[in-house]
């Protein structure tokens, strides 16, 4: 197939590069253009993925699309209040959100113009872990074995994940709904937690190894976040990956205990960086578009989430900024969610 992959950070460039291993062409569009300088044709992978990749880099949004049989986003979710809009205006094939934070598949559905949309994918994950060694060279730390999938409409669901499947190679269990993906990243509450237990590390910008200080104390905060977004899901008549199968998928250590599980990965990948600077996106994004949102749902639902709820107030202190402002859900009404989640909103 044709791919265009919209955004050029690391995850972007990883998943072109792994959908170009299994035979698809593959355009590559950066939404400021910076995440492309450098790419001269191609780009290099190691890791999971070896070798040179040609990838053709898109002037703007319309090239990147024109020709294409499916799109990829894989950009931060705060780019998507500024880039959702841009995409609505030209988008007229089925396109994959990765990861689908904050009901964002639904928030782009509201934009959308006219009758005969195309299904919105709707990623519970990354279909990489990767990070970004230079303009022209990524490294593929791992390749999930698996990703939920639902889409908009909810009917679209085992088409979107066919085609997923079909890119990227990872099995797609199919998700009731748009909603399940947007609950079932397991990266809020983990990164939420490790910037918590780990700022002054941050603040100073120590190298620190993120899976080797998910200590059994970090991991009990962790697990009592997950009990909440448990009985959150539950109020809506689904249940969500818990936190270990997410690590098992996407590092392929054996299920166990959190806390077990972590110091596995510890071994097996070696030292893996947590964060090292303030404007983290372990903050600044899983905050306001993952726990942030779901103390949104909680308030509309009447689930009491107090050590989420305490979490985002600490961290809001710690960082000295507002976490909770998330323009996505501007659009949404809580009370008309049901309906939405199964049909999208003003298709046919």
């Amino acid at each position: 197939m044709r791919l265009a992959v919209l955004g050029a950070g690391a995850i972007g460039p990883a998943a072109a590069v792994l959908a170009a291993s299994r035979g698809h062409a593959v355009v590559l569009w950066s939404p400021s253009g910076a995440g492309t300088a450098g790419i001269e044709g191609g780009v290099t992978a190691e890791g999971a993925v070896e070798g040179w990749f040609a990838l053709r880099v898109a002037w703007d949004l319309a090239d990147a699309l024109a020709g294409a049989d499916a799109a990829l986003l894989a950009v931060p979710a705060y780019a998507y209040p500024a880039l959702l809009p841009r995409i609505a205006e030209v988008l007229r094939l089925p396109l994959l959100i990765t990861p689908a934070a904050s009901l964002a598949p639904l928030a782009l559905d509201a934009m959308l113009p006219g009758r005969g949309r195309p299904p919105i994918g709707a990623m519970s994950t990354t279909p990489v872990t990767a990070r970004r060694l230079a303009p022209d060279r990524v490294r593929v730390a791992a390749i999930r074995a698996a990703v939920d999938m639902a889409a908009v409409p909810a009917r679209a669901a085992m088409e979107m994940g066919a085609l997923a499947t079909a890119l990227f190679g990872h099995a797609s269990p199919a998700g009731p709904n748009v909603l399940q993906a947007g609950l079932g990243n397991a990266n809020p509450i983990i990164h939420a937690v490790l910037a918590l237990t780990n700022t002054t590390r941050i603040e100073c910008a120590e190298a620190w190894p993120q899976y080797a200080m998910m200590t059994p104390a970090a991991c009990r905060l962790m697990e009592a976040m997950a009990a909440e977004r448990d009985v959150l899901a539950t109020s809506f008549g689904m249940a969500v990956l818990g936190l270990e199968e997410s690590l098992h998928r996407a590092n392929g250590v054996p299920l166990g205990r959190l806390q077990d599980m972590a110091a596995a990965i510890a071994v097996s990948r070696g030292a893996v960086l947590g964060p090292a600077a303030m404007d983290t996106r372990y903050v600044t994004e899983d905050v306001p578009y993952g726990l942030a949102f779901y103390l949104w749902l909680a308030a509309a639902r009447g689930v009491a989430m107090p050590v989420t709820e305490a979490v985002v107030t600490s961290l809001e202190a710690l960082w000295g900024r507002d976490l909770r402002t998330n323009p996505l859900l501007h659009a949404l009404d809580p009370a008309r969610l049901d309906a939405a989640l199964e049909h999208g909103i003003g298709r046919d």
